[in-house]
């Protein structure tokens, strides 16, 4: 179980940036360099304003690029979207249907993550149906979704005990409140404004990126 822990957290963890509502693709590209090129380990990719070929067109574009660079692309809410350009996997909200019916479309090989919002009980439900890997939050006021239910690090710290799966957080995260978020066991930090908004996305991302590796160095995910 272990190796298998490890060989997931290889792939969701670090900074999990996910990207803007951009409606001009090659801007949407330009900036997701930018973040690669600072560090990021996972591209999720998030246009919930976009229709559908245009959400296929730029699906199609981040998965070439996401290659260059040997990062896993994961797509949010669509498993057909997903399927289509062969993306390393998706996320699934409250919403988007269960992992086992999207666990079907998308075979053993691809990562299904979900959305567990500060539900414990919703996390081991997904795992036990076979997610990759589970998300929690708001743990800050997001200016994406204000509104959203609040989770606490107490939440991580017994997700990480009861858990064999890599945990993302997600909600209003920076750099700064970040790290409290890694001490309580988070594997990914998941974030839009703080890099995709920053005047210097590629430092942004970096920024990020350092907060994991100074945690890793220490072995705390061994």
């Amino acid at each position: 179980m272990k190796s298998n822990l490890n060989a997931r957290i290889n792939l969701i963890c670090g900074l999990y940036a996910i990207t803007p509502d951009e409606a001009d693709t090659a801007e949407l590209l330009r900036k997701v360099r930018l973040a690669l090129l600072g560090g990021a380990r996972v591209i999720q990719y998030r246009n919930k304003a976009a229709e559908a070929a245009l959400r296929l067109f730029q699906a199609e574009a981040l998965r070439e690029l996401t290659r260059e660079f040997d990062v896993p692309l994961i797509v949010n809410d669509d498993a057909t979207l997903a399927q289509q350009v062969d993306a390393d996997g998706v996320h699934l909200g409250g919403e988007d249907g269960s992992v086992s019916t999207t666990r079907a479309l998308l075979g053993s090989g691809r990562l299904i993550g979900v959305s567990c919002y500060n539900r414990l009980a919703l996390a081991h439900e997904a795992v036990l149906q076979g997610a990759d890997y589970v998300a929690f939050g708001s743990f800050f006021t997001s200016t994406v979704k204000p509104d959203a239910v609040v989770a606490t690090p107490d939440l991580l710290r017994q997700a990480r005990r009861e858990l064999a799966v890599p945990l993302v957080a997600i909600g209003g995260i920076t750099a700064q409140n970040g790290v409290q978020l890694l001490e309580s066991g988070a594997n990914a930090l998941a974030v839009i404004s703080a890099v995709f908004s920053a005047p210097d996305i590629e430092g942004a991302a970096r920024e990020f990126s350092n907060l994991y590796l100074s945690k890793a160095n220490r072995h705390d995910f061994a």
